[in-house]
């Protein structure tokens, strides 16, 4: 795929990136991008849930400029998404990690880093001007965190955001069905049935096969071991759990503004607030964990109220069009991190998918903001929506 292709005028919302990622990739990898854990309901509630949030324009208001900007975790960015962590983004498209952070730069947002990334982090910081925070996993344990943690220190990321919501790996069923854990294995014997889904996508294999194959991760780095293979992160994400007495080590180890992602309970946000996080992410790990657990949207409103004002609250799950942005704000988001939404351009077409995600996404807010009568996004309150979350 092309970047022309993404930037045709028939290209007009996220849904036609994902038709585009869905011809370039093979079904494995578009599964792992696309899929969700077990029956998937989790990952469908997600978006359903903004169904049910309806808008209150105020008519016959003229809205000549729209101001987008916001400020989150002290950066201001031009309008209020951040990219969430996508892990494995290399295998999606060669220029990964570091590609979505250019982007994100020239969009004047942040991006997060995940730890199951393929490129270094050095890399991915060296390309972006920009703000770049790192996503933690206790992948490999304490001391190849504690490397990892002193390497984006080093590097000049902006903040910490701690992943509390993978005691272990969600039970994603396309996976299993499709051969992911065949294609980050070392047998080649074990690839053989899900060969033609992969010669299917000429495209993509030459890419990868020039890319070098299968990355390790280069960020976790276990003392006496090197980088971690990819195919070892399901079982040191079952040992290397995050809890909440590993916060007081982390805080140690990172002087910085620590993010807590994947809290979904008014209990748990005050929690990371007392443990000293300056902001909290709802997150239901895009229904790719606890099939099952609410859709973040409706919880959102809950965290707000306990968290009252103490701290910054963001959400992810769900959003593909700039109207879910604005809903979200009007429940009381500071901002948003959108994954799929980029990733399904980053799969199409590099950085300038990402490109072209995040300039549907800002044109969808700028849009909506004008036809409800709102100059800017810090006057969105709940007055501009109303929720029918009881049917």
């Amino acid at each position: 795929m092309t970047s022309k292709a993404v930037k045709s005028p028939r290209v007009v919302n996220i849904a036609d990136l994902r038709a585009l990622a869905q011809r370039r990739l093979p079904r494995m990898v578009f599964d792992y991008l696309d899929g969700g854990a077990e029956a998937e309901v989790t990952l469908r509630e997600n978006c359903r849930a903004f169904e049910s949030v309806t808008f209150r324009p105020r008519q016959a208001v003229a809205v000549p400029d729209c101001d987008l900007r916001t400020r989150v975790l002290g950066i201001e960015v031009s309008f209020p998404a951040l990219l969430a962590p996508v892990g494995y983004s290399r295998l999606m498209h060669p220029g990964g990690e570091v590609a979505a952070a250019r982007a994100a730069e020239a969009a004047g947002t942040a991006y997060i880093l995940s730890t199951i990334s393929g490129h270094r982090l050095e890399d991915v910081k060296a390309g972006s001007s920009g703000a770049v925070c790192y996503q933690l996993y206790l992948l490999g344990g304490r001391e190849a965190a504690e490397g990892a943690i002193e390497r984006a220190r080093a590097a000049g990321y902006s903040a910490l955001v701690v992943t509390v919501d993978t005691a272990v790996g969600g039970m994603r069923e396309r996976d299993f069905r499709n051969g992911v854990t065949e294609l980050m294995g070392d047998s080649i014997f074990a690839k053989i049935p899900f060969l033609p889904q992969i010669l299917a996508r000429p495209g993509w294999l030459k890419d990868f096969l020039l890319d070098g194959g299968l990355p390790q991760l280069p960020n976790v780095v276990i003392p006496g071991q090197g980088a971690m293979p990819l195919q070892d992160v399901s079982t040191s994400l079952a040992r290397g759990a995050v809890t909440w007495e590993d916060l007081m080590w982390i805080r140690k180890c990172w002087p910085g503004s620590i993010v807590i992602k994947g809290v979904l309970t008014g209990d748990d946000a005050r929690r990371a607030v007392d443990e000293g996080a300056v902001a909290v992410v709802v997150s239901n790990h895009g229904g790719r964990q606890l099939d099952g657990a609410p859709a973040t949207l409706r919880v959102l409103p809950e965290v707000v109220s306990a968290v009252d004002g103490r701290v910054e609250v963001l959400m992810d799950g769900g959003i593909r069009r700039g109207s879910d942005i604005v809903k979200a704000i009007c429940l009381g988001a500071r901002a948003v991190l959108v994954g799929r939404a980029y990733a399904y351009g980053l799969a199409a077409a590099g950085e300038a998918g990402v490109a072209r995600a995040l300039e549907i996404l800002r044109a969808d807010v700028e849009r909506t903001l004008r036809l409800l009568g709102c100059p800017c996004v810090a006057a969105l309150d709940s007055s501009y929506i109303s929720t029918n979350w009881h049917n």
